[in-house]
Order: C-alpha cells, then sequence, then structure tokens
C-alpha cells in the first residue's frame, strides 16, 4: 500500500502530532515511547518491526513535579494532552518512558499513565530520559553520550547495563553547558555589567536578546522570571543567547565555555573507562556550530565525536514495541 502522512494541528495551527500511515495499526502489538524533557516531551508510536507509525509533543515535564500538588496537577494535564493526541485506532499495549529527574520510583508514573491508555501498571515502563537517549546513539558498552538539553550529563552503559555518569546532578549544583547554564551565565554577565556601568544594556546585543526574550529591561522582570518559571523556561533564554552571538563577544564565549563544559563529561567518562566513540546529543548542543567546535577541540586529538540529532521518543518506542512483540510471542 501506496504510504503517506498527514499533520494534525491545534487550533492555533501548531502541529501536534505526526501520523505516517500505510499500514493496518489496530491489528499491531504497538509500542508507545515518551521523552520527557524540561522544555518538550515528545512521543512516538512504533510497530514491532520498529517502524514509527505516529509520533508528536507536548509540553515539557520532569519527574521532580510528583514531588508537589501543583506539579503533580501539571504533569497529569501534559500527559493527558500527550493521551489524547495518540491515534486511537493505534492505542499501545505497552509503554517505555524516559523522564527527567527520574529518581527510580516508577509507582506514581505508573497510575497517571496506565489510566490513560487502560493499561495494567506492568505495561508501564519507566526509566531516566538519559538512558533511553543512550540506546539511541549505541548500544551497551560502545560509547559515550553526551547530552545538553535544559541540564547536562554524560552517559555510558557497560555491557552488563549498568549506568555510569558524569554530571547531571541538577542545575543548582552543576549541568554546566546545558540551556539553563548558558541562561544563568550570560543574566550573570548582563546584571553584573549593570552593577558597573548602569544601562550598558543598551549597548549588548546579548542583554536586548535576554531582555526582550523575558518581557522587561529592569531588574524585577529578571527577578520574577528567574525565581518564578520553570527550569525548561529559564533554558529556553539559551536560545537569545545563540541568536545574539555573531554579533556579541560575550554571548560568543558563554557558548565556547558551554562545548568546554561538555567536553569535560566526555574526558571524565575517558578518563574512567577507556577511550570510546562520543555522542554530543540534546537541543542545547545545536544552539550554535561554536558549542560542538569548542568541545571537539577541549577533547583528546584522538577522541572520535559525532554530533546527532537524539530521536530518544523513538528508541522508547521501539524498545516498548519489541518487548510487547515478544511478550506476545511466548503466549501463543
Amino acid at each position: 500500500m501506496h504510504e503517506f502522512g498527514f499533520e494534525r494541528r491545534n487550533r492555533t495551527g501548531k502541529i501536534r502530532g505526526q501520523y505516517h500511515m500505510g499500514m493496518d495499526s489496530s491489528s499491531l502489538p504497538t509500542g508507545l515511547g515518551i521523552d520527557a524533557g524540561g522544555t518538550q516531551t515528545r512521543w512516538a508510536l512504533a510497530a514491532p518491526d520498529g517502524t514509527i507509525l505516529a509520533e508528536g509533543q507536548v509540553a515539557g515535564l520532569s519527574a521532580l513535579q510528583i514531588a508537589s500538588a501543583d506539579g503533580r496537577a501539571a504533569v497529569q494535564a501534559t500527559l493527558a494532552q500527550l493521551a489524547a493526541e495518540v491515534p486511537r485506532h493505534a492505542r499501545p499495549l505497552r509503554v517505555r518512558a524516559g523522564l527527567t529527574g527520574y529518581g527510580g520510583d516508577a509507582a506514581p508514573w505508573q497510575a497517571l499513565l496506565a489510566p490513560l491508555f487502560d493499561l495494567p501498571a506492568a505495561a508501564i515502563s519507566l526509566a531516566s530520559d538519559i538512558e533511553v537517549a543512550y540506546l539511541d546513539s549505541f548500544a551497551p558498552g560502545k560509547g559515550y553520550l553526551v547530552y545538553a538539553g535544559t541540564g547536562s550529563i554524560g552517559a555510558y552503559i557497560d555491557v552488563a547495563g549498568q549506568f555510569h555518569r558524569a554530571g547531571g546532578r541538577g542545575v543548582l549544583l552543576d549541568d554546566g553547558g546545558g540551556g539553563y547554564w548558558i541562561a544563568r551565565e550570560a543574566l550573570r554577565h548582563v546584571w553584573r555589567n549593570e552593577d558597573e556601568q548602569p544601562g550598558s544594556w543598551r549597548d549588548s546585543p546579548l542583554a536586548r536578546a535576554l531582555f526582550t526574550s523575558i518581557g522587561g529591561d529592569d531588574w524585577a522582570a529578571s527577578r520574577d522570571f528567574i525565581y518564578g518559571r520553570e527550569r525548561g523556561q529559564i533554558g529556553m533564554l539559551a536560545l537569545a543567547v545563540a541568536a545574539s552571538a555573531d554579533a556579541d563577544p560575550a554571548a560568543a564565549a558563554i557558548l565556547r565555555r558551554a562545548g568546554e563544559e561538555l567536553a569535560r563529561l566526555g574526558n571524565a567518562l575517558i578518563a574512567r573507562y577507556g577511550p570510546r566513540p562520543l555522542a554530543l546529543s540534546g537541543r542545547a548542543s545545536s544552539l550554535h556550530p561554536s558549542i560542538a567546535a569548542s568541545m571537539r577541540a577541549a577533547l583528546p586529538a584522538t577522541a572520535s565525536l559525532t554530533h546527532t540529532v537524539s530521536h530518544a521518543h523513538h528508541a522508547a518506542a521501539r524498545l516498548a514495541a519489541a518487548s510487547d512483540s515478544s511478550n506476545h510471542a511466548k503466549q501463543q
């Protein structure tokens, strides 16, 4: 059958999900993959052979939100929107979700997800978003992933399936080179300059871009934004830093330092486990070419580095579909 795709849009015209038709997906033991980060949550639906049948994105979320009533309500609303966008003719039989900030307690997430897809809790598998992203780049034992999203982390899954990290301990402690770090460094630079030369922001492309994104040029606006927004929203300010990098030396320097911070994660893994290929991934890593370039320059000359676009939601969906296909075969 001829394959075709179409996009479903919401009332504003924004793409909500993309559907790839061409097979009777209602008869397949499909798997749903979820990749939840601070700025966006991506989902994909896969057939047992790995074909991606549908995909889309909704608002970002974090496993850390589950600890508060308001956070849990926000997560519940986001997951309900996600479930509404998954095509009803191809509802999944298993779900695999990778969540930023996930600490190993699956029960609350199973309780949220299982009713949305009319599944038993045992059909919902949870992991950190980085574990899923790693498997999108490497088989266990084959390489190191350095991921830069809102935060940053270096990851290695060994041949025994054990997960090893460098960094990735949260934006308040470190996460150098991630979007939040870039935004924080940029605002620190701007406001230190204002301490010394009030009004100097008017001559700074970086400051003007940041203040436009924040919605005001006084300290009250910056304070409310930094201390009143979710970390993913703050991380989005990195877009303004990247947009001004070609016109503002300070912005360019911050992005170069971001690459050096990401190289530190790769170098730490190489020192601990030996030389292996590295993959750089995550939205923040693609903000500007100088990030990957400065990371490469700070790695050993012999190190192999590939800059990739992450499709962790595809990897999660394929894992879910393969797991369900295997269970289905055992029952025959």
